[in-house]
């Protein structure tokens, strides 16, 4: 929100000055009549004109600005090959670490993040468990799974892939009536 307000500011400042710039150029090189002259002499219009001139490519450089796509915003991993670049979101790597730690029995609500650092992607798990299933087992398999899913569908190393257990699920449990 607050990136598309300073877009909206810059826009506003830019069209503004632009304005005024350009409005500054024709009084002042007599383009627009006007009933006030200046007594210093033609170093002064030069000058006032020389600086309503860079004003003008100033607010024109703004507004360009204001009003581009901004590509940076999408983060990614970036790999090269032989063939060219590639160029894997960082949300596309969270859906296959998410879908890798799904095929794990006893594991539910998952939520992963993804950092990148020198030795690879450093994954981050959250999960709620079943309880049925001893955590250190149900941990590691999913640090397994996701660790290999994602190195061998992406090709990018996984230096590391933490878990954390949120929360266990209560499982209903139902009495049998005998009337």
């Amino acid at each position: 929100m607050a990136k598309i307000l300073d877009r909206l500011l810059l826009f506003l400042y830019s069209l503004s000055i632009g304005i005024l710039s350009v409005i500054a150029i024709l009084l002042l090189s007599g383009v627009i009549p006007d009933k006030y002259e200046i007594q210093d002499g033609p170093a002064v219009y030069i000058a006032a004109i020389s600086v309503a001139v860079i004003l003008f490519l100033l607010s024109i450089r703004f507004f360009y600005i204001s009003l581009r796509r901004d590509r940076a915003s999408l983060p990614s991993v970036d790999q090269r090959t032989e063939y060219g670049d590639i160029q894997i979101s960082m949300e596309t790597i969270e859906n296959l670490s998410l879908k890798a730690a799904g095929k794990v029995k006893g594991i539910r609500d998952l939520k992963s993040r993804i950092r990148v650092s020198q030795a690879g992607l450093e994954i981050m798990i959250r999960a709620v468990v079943d309880g049925e299933h001893s955590l250190p087992l149900l941990t590691t398999e999913v640090q397994r799974q996701v660790h290999d899913f994602v190195q061998e569908t992406t090709g990018i190393p996984v230096a590391d892939v933490s878990v954390y257990i949120a929360n266990l699920t209560q499982s209903p449990s139902f009495k049998s009536r005998v009337e």
